[in-house]
């Protein structure tokens, strides 16, 4: 008995080193694992935010939504002690120190990791948000909405690459380098995508072909055909965007748990129409409203709040993201694992993350706005997302 406990010990362990970023210098370690199921974890960060991830076998998919197994403190010694549940789905545990997750950037890229997640929640009575099992595989995702100066970048090198936009693009004037794009239709993100790809030296996602032979670069079509191998820029599906805003956590309605503030996000504050926020007054964010003084419209530049435990930025309020999907119920269409979406029944595309003119409600993780994809208005811009 002693020996089988070891093994399975030193088999977590070795579950636990094959899905660390080998680029960290700190690798958390199980140190033990009892017949009950109590896990202790080492050389964690101090003070870090960790996630017990479970799986059936060593290949995975490993789940990140067990239940009292998210949001974990680390105690000040970098240890954790937590009892999991051994059963047939979940014979094999890791650890994710949410600290470590934030440093794992590349490019100002984040590694989003692999994962079975619950999509949606039953917090607020989201008709079209029913919560259902979800397997992502990992990617790599924009800590920050794209800024008017990355757009202008890769527009300028876009343009004089053959490729055309229907709307230029525009940002709040006050530090414009560093506020979110706005007024960007959905065409316009796709090429976009596209043209930075292959400024980047990357081969390109979006075809007007079934052969993917002729990059989608001109005009706006909704025949658009994605080579979802490749490692260039796209949009990211509904799924990958909502795992990613969760940041590890599992059945809270924000990023970071159930309530918020100005101090978190920049939204619409309307503490009396909703319990769950605790803005300080029915108005836009103080901070960047500027007392209503003309400087509209009241975004905030990228990265001006903490980030989620994946280390993005922005991933509630300031600004609605474009997703990939067309808007459809229920989710996991075609499939669970990796879903891109429903049919273009709807006409409507998905958007994502809340906006500063609205409501603390737009900005839970489990929210859906959608838009026809030519909508380029204020409140409307996007991040991009790469595959492994």
């Amino acid at each position: 008995m002693v020996m089988k406990i070891k093994l399975k010990a030193l088999i977590i362990g070795l579950a636990l080193l094959a899905g660390v970023d080998p680029a960290l210098a700190q690798i958390p370690i199980i140190t033990s694992f009892s017949p009950n199921g109590v896990l202790v974890c080492s050389n964690l960060a101090a003070g870090s935010v960790a996630t017990v991830a479970g799986a059936a076998s060593l290949a995975g998919p490993w789940r990140t939504n067990l239940a009292g197994l998210s949001g974990l403190a680390v105690n000040a010694g970098g240890s954790l002690t937590v009892t999991v549940p051994i059963s047939s789905a979940t014979m094999f545990f890791r650890v994710l120190d949410k600290r470590k997750a934030v440093q794992s950037t590349t490019n100002g890229l984040a590694l989003i990791p692999a994962g079975v997640f619950t999509m949606g929640d039953t917090l607020d009575g989201e008709s079209d948000a029913i919560p259902m099992d979800i397997n992502v595989s990992a990617f790599y995702m924009d800590t920050n909405l794209v800024s008017y100066s990355q757009w202008e970048g890769v527009y300028n090198y876009a343009t004089s690459h053959g490729y055309t936009f229907t709307n230029a693009g525009s940002a709040q004037t006050i530090n414009q380098a560093v506020q979110p794009v706005e007024t960007v239709d959905w065409y316009d993100c796709v090429k976009w995508c596209n043209a930075r790809s292959q400024q980047a030296g990357l081969t390109p996602v979006y075809y007007t072909d079934a052969g993917l032979t002729q990059v989608y670069t001109n005009g706006e079509t909704d025949a658009v055909y994605v080579n979802w191998a490749t490692n260039g820029y796209r949009l990211p599906t509904e799924a990958e965007w909502e795992k990613a805003a969760r940041g590890g956590l599992s059945g809270q309605r924000f990023p970071w748990g159930d309530t918020i503030s100005w101090s978190q996000a920049n939204y619409f504050g309307d503490p009396n129409g909703y319990a769950y926020d605790l803005a300080t007054a029915v108005d836009y964010d103080p901070a960047f409203s500027g007392g209503d003084s003309g400087n509209y419209p009241y975004t905030s530049p990228v990265g001006s709040f903490a980030p989620n435990g994946d280390g993005l930025y922005d991933m509630a309020g300031n600004i609605n993201e474009w997703c990939w999907d067309w808007h459809g119920t229920p989710y996991g269409q075609p499939t669970t694992n990796n879903p891109t979406g429903a049919g273009s029944a709807s006409g409507l595309r998905v958007l994502r993350g809340g906006i500063w003119a609205v409501g603390a409600y737009v900005s839970r993780c489990a929210f859906r706005s959608d838009g026809y994809p030519i909508d380029a208005g204020y409140g409307i811009g996007f991040r991009c997302v790469r595959g492994l």
